[in-house]
């Protein structure tokens, strides 16, 4: 049987990123078994459906650069990939499972369910639809079949419950888990058909599976509980031969390592936990994104697949391609993984580094267009060469460099306490005008010229160089000042020393 996989997200609103990696193990799965990897919608839950949470999921894993071989858009053999688009398929295997015994009626309102519901938590019990309360509700096991078909001929609004099997000890293999027993006395019996006609995410996912020839499913540790109704659902279907095989991945943990990583954590710490920004549609609440905060998408996939599975190796730089190659599902631990948003920007860093000047150039040139500043690409060429190991995120280059396009418009209170002496200004106008007669203009030259001045005046080079850099740059802050001074060129340098010093006259020393 030839590996298919698939990623399966109800569009309810943005994809989170344990989403976001569920998806990439699949794919990673898949291409190192020269697979196939699917993308299916599993919409049935109309009342849940979010405007615009599929073109968000489908953008998502583009920008991530995880393409799906078959799904929405793009078709497939198993087309359509979208459940609302298949909802005729799944009432004949619902009939299936009532017609064999394995599933039957329930014609208990949802207000009825409720009043059970506080009735037993009131005698300090929870409520569930199970084995022990089957045959004392409205349901075709109690009302027998003439009555049964009175109500449905009269229209009253029905579910399909699944008939968990009595008292039996299910044993399911999990490719990360391992051997796994569960009672099935402990399981609720599960609505498959809703009376609306559609079917539960359980029903539909089953069948998707069955009808889709998927191989394995690998999915995140919350659907563990819903395991062993799946694994019953092949049997009482009939298809356990053709079940795939199932691999439950670790959660991935909040920055403590206590519960499950959650926008609340991310809104509280200040990092995303979605890849691309999401506006509510209905409230406009606006939710950060990894791709609008500047990290790179190369660097977030590396991240996510480092939290669960190990290489095995002291490795952390992974291309997609060496991914790929490294995966296995044997490497998945069982553990939750913390999340460490500072390791996230340390990757973001490390894929920055990796990118050429030239290459953070165009991206730099992009984003000074967009703030109206026009650049010669050679200057933002050396400019990027200047600042990139200080640059986590792709808008550092603008916090990093900004003073190489736009002059101080203020001078930084602390830095001018600190360095703006009495003879500073004195100091300045002689830089200025040594400044003026060098030449060639280049940072060889201009430091030795400063370093002349200091010898000749016996002027320690910090009074020469910090109230420099404080007039150019509005601060105690960039690169080395002689290639500041270069970059800035000299008409503009002059230029600078002079507001500066005019500005800082009236400075109470």
């Amino acid at each position: 049987m030839s590996v298919r996989v698939r990623f399966a997200p109800s569009p309810t609103g943005p994809l989170h990123i344990g989403g976001l990696r569920t998806a990439l193990f699949n794919y990673l799965f898949a291409r190192k078994q020269k697979g196939t990897f699917i993308l299916r919608i599993e919409d049935t839950d109309q009342s849940r459906y979010v405007a615009g949470a599929e073109d968000y999921i489908i953008e998502s894993l583009k920008w991530c650069n995880i393409p799906y071989d078959e799904g929405p858009l793009k078709g497939g053999p198993y087309a359509p990939y979208r459940q609302s688009d298949r909802k005729v398929i799944y009432r004949q295997y619902a009939d299936q499972l009532v017609d064999s015994g394995n599933a039957y009626l329930a014609f208990d309102t949802p207000e009825e369910i409720e009043n059970y519901r506080k009735k037993a938590e009131s005698e300090g019990k929870t409520f569930q639809y199970d084995i022990s309360v089957r045959h004392k509700l409205k349901n075709s096991l109690t009302l027998g079949e003439a009555e049964t078909k009175q109500l449905i001929n009269s229209g009253i609004p029905y579910v399909i419950r699944f008939k968990i099997p009595e008292n039996e000890q299910l044993h399911v293999n999990d490719l990360i888990r391992g051997s796994i027993t569960f009672q099935t006395s402990l399981l609720d019996d599960k609505v498959l058909f809703k009376a609306d006609g559609l079917p539960t995410y359980h029903l539909a996912n089953i069948v998707d599976d069955y009808l889709m020839k998927i191989s394995h499913v690998i999915r995140g540790e919350e659907w563990l509980p819903s395991l062993p109704l799946h694994v019953l659902l092949y049997h009482a279907l009939g298809r356990e031969k053709q079940m795939p095989q199932f691999a439950h991945l670790p959660l991935i943990l909040k920055p403590s390592g206590q519960g499950k990583l959650s926008k609340r954590d991310g809104d509280k710490m200040g990092f995303p936990v979605f890849p691309l920004q999401w506006t509510d549609p209905e409230t406009g609440e606006v939710s950060s994104g990894y791709r609008e905060s500047g990290y790179l998408p190369e660097a977030v996939v590396n991240f996510l697949a480092l939290l669960g599975w190990n290489p095995g190796s002291d490795q952390e730089i992974f291309s997609l391609d060496e991914l790929v190659e490294a995966f296995s599902l044997d490497r998945v631990g069982k553990a939750g993984s913390r999340f460490d948003p500072e390791k996230a920007r340390w990757y973001n860093q490390q894929y920055i580094r990796q990118q050429s000047n030239e290459v953070l150039a165009d991206t730099f040139i992009s984003l000074l267009n967009q703030r109206g500043i026009q650049a010669d690409p050679g200057k933002v060429e050396k400019i990027v060469g200047l600042i990139r190991e200080r640059i986590v995120f792709m808008s550092d280059l603008w916090d990093q460099s900004y003073f190489f396009f736009t002059p101080p418009e203020e001078y930084d209170p602390a830095t001018v306490k600190k360095v703006w002496k009495e003879d500073s200004a004195m100091i300045a106008e002689d830089i200025k005008k040594l400044l003026n007669h060098t030449d060639p203009f280049n940072p060889e030259e201009i430091e030795k010229a400063l370093k002349d001045y200091s010898d000749k005046n016996q002027t320690g080079m910090g009074k020469i160089m910090n109230p420099l850099r404080l007039l150019l740059v509005g601060g105690s802050f960039g690169p080395h000042l002689t290639d500041i001074i270069t970059l800035l060129g000299k008409e503009e340098t002059l230029r600078r020393i002079t507001i500066g010093i005019h500005a800082l006259k009236s400075v109470n020393l």
